[in-house]
């Protein structure tokens, strides 16, 4: 049952003049959209506060839905690498989108190269798994095994604690001290690691999945050294990034996210053994106080995991489209919710489903505030800026506080 089926008939009747409105508008939503962009500015700043005015909106389009928007072929790839093919095709979607949203959405800005840092080596790099781009222009990055027996999980173990030891050599490219006073010299903030991909999610990749969840029965000594080197090389490779930008442990910025779509293979034994030593750790250095942000993107069934997530006090969740508003905001009771609105619903262009989505979420979240009504996921390509106005309507409309 779909989830416009599964509300009241007084809320569909909503859905239902919403969609009649649209069509007697040309199949645009009718929305103020001036005020609503006014209102939006204010929800983003805290969608927690009483000032708030409506539900905060989080489901902007982004790159990736160029390509049905303007008819392209999908070159992922492309746009990221030819900068005068993608800037002007975001020029022809921003074009597309002020007519239909009333905001240019994508970046036109060339970047400036002489205001860009050497590439410094990532976590992947330590524990020596390879990034590859697979499956053609439509294709992503992809990290491969580093280790496929504990044996060989083992030496790497070691060989990782070694470069531990000097891990800022391993690290900075040859040039870093040559660049970092010319770019420090142009004003050019260096680098910093607030971001990873998450300690299950990373573990898979390095390890193998079936190998990592069995790891914990056949040899858990092993299991927990690797979540015990896996935290340590976080925190140093974040410690030497910090130190290069001028910063103590002191004066270091706050703030932790982890997307860790995996950790839903993880029961709660493995991910306690697992997981949360990495959490405590991380968050207890980078993200200790209340008002500090500690995010956690995990787009798939977390329900499980909630009790213990819970004890993190996370300040911000985008989880997948199994759980409900209600059902985070009990465990996570200080988190801007990201959600809870299907992506494939969104991409699908399931117009009466994206509405009621919307109204279902809403309505639980009316009374603690806190929602940012976004996919429970990711934005795909098919998702429609008209679509995205229909939602922005439903907000102006169903969505006050």
């Amino acid at each position: 049952m779909n989830a416009y089926e599964t509300l009241p008939r007084e809320e569909q009747s909503k859905v239902d003049r919403l969609l009649s409105d649209t069509a007697a508008n040309g199949g645009l939503a009718p929305v103020d959209l001036d005020a609503f962009w006014r209102d939006q500015d204010i929800a983003r700043a805290d969608p927690f506060s009483p000032d708030c005015p409506q539900c905060c909106f989080g489901a902007s389009l982004n790159w990736e839905c160029v390509y049905a928007e303007l008819g392209l072929e999908e070159d992922y790839w492309r746009y990221h690498h030819d900068e005068p093919w993608a800037l002007d095709v975001a020029k022809r979607y921003n074009d597309v989108a002020e007519r239909i949203v009333g905001r240019r959405l994508l970046n036109e800005k060339p970047r400036d190269p002489a205001r860009v840092w050497p590439e410094v080596k990532a976590l992947h790099d330590i524990f020596e798994a390879r990034n590859v781009w697979e499956g053609g222009p439509a294709g992503s990055w992809w990290l491969h095994q580093s280790a496929n027996t504990p044996g060989e999980l083992a030496a790497l173990l070691d060989r990782v604690e070694r470069r531990l030891e000097n891990l800022r050599d391993f690290l900075l490219p040859e040039n870093w001290d040559a660049e970092k006073a010319r770019l420090t010299a142009l004003g050019a903030p260096a680098p910093l690691y607030r971001g990873q991909r998450g300690p299950c999610t990373f573990a898979c990749s390095v390890f193998g999945p079936e190998n990592l969840l069995m790891l914990h029965y056949d040899d858990e000594s092993l299991f927990r050294r690797f979540s015990d080197v896996l935290g340590r090389a976080i925190l140093a490779r974040a410690r030497v990034l910090d130190e290069e930008a001028g910063f103590t442990p002191e004066t270091a910025p706050r703030g932790w996210s982890w997307a860790d779509d995996n950790s839903c293979l993880f029961n709660p034994e493995l991910y306690e053994a697992f997981a949360m030593p990495i959490h405590r750790a991380v968050f207890g250095r980078y993200a200790p106080d209340p008002g500090d942000r500690r995010y956690q993107h995990s787009d798939s069934a977390m329900g499980h995991l909630l009790p213990q997530l819970a004890e993190l006090d996370l300040t911000g969740t985008n989880f997948g489209p199994t759980l409900s508003v209600a059902e985070i905001r009990r465990h996570c009771p200080n988190a801007v919710i990201d959600g809870q609105l299907a992506p494939f619903t969104y991409s699908r262009n399931e117009t009466a489903n994206m509405v009621a989505e919307f109204l279902r979420d809403f309505a639980q979240a009316r009374e603690a505030r806190g929602l940012n009504f976004a996919t429970a996921g990711s934005i795909n390509n098919g998702t429609r800026l008209t679509s995205m106005r229909l939602l922005m309507a439903a907000i102006q409309r169903h969505g006050k506080y």
